[in-house]
């Protein structure tokens, strides 16, 4: 579960590294998926999650993750604009990661 003061800090534009418990048979690991942050639904109430984008391999991965779930091991929030125009910026999904740094000024 992610502490109340973290959860607040996740925003749009926010670069993120989530670590995540994965349980493979009887043990359990954790896992990091580092990204921007394209948005966030439902603000702080118990549906609430947060979608992350990464490029892995040349390929973009998108994750949604629920912020009260109990999977999530911690969120450390890398860098965090000042000031981004829209609150779900996926027209981030088109752009290049050059446009993309130019456009949230990064």
């Amino acid at each position: 579960m992610i502490p109340v003061e973290i959860a607040k800090r996740i925003k749009a534009g926010a670069k993120v590294r989530v670590w995540e418990k994965i349980k493979e048979k009887d043990k359990t690991r954790l896992s990091r998926f580092e990204g921007l942050v394209l948005g966030r639904k439902h603000g702080s109430e118990s549906g609430a999650s947060f979608t992350v984008r990464s490029t892995v391999a040349g390929v973009g991965v998108e994750k949604v993750y629920p912020v009260h779930s109990p999977m999530i091991d911690k969120v450390e929030i890398i860098s965090s604009p000042k000031k981004v125009g829209r609150s779900k910026i996926y027209y981030i999904r088109s752009r290049s990661k050059k446009e993309t740094r130019k456009k949230l000024g990064v």
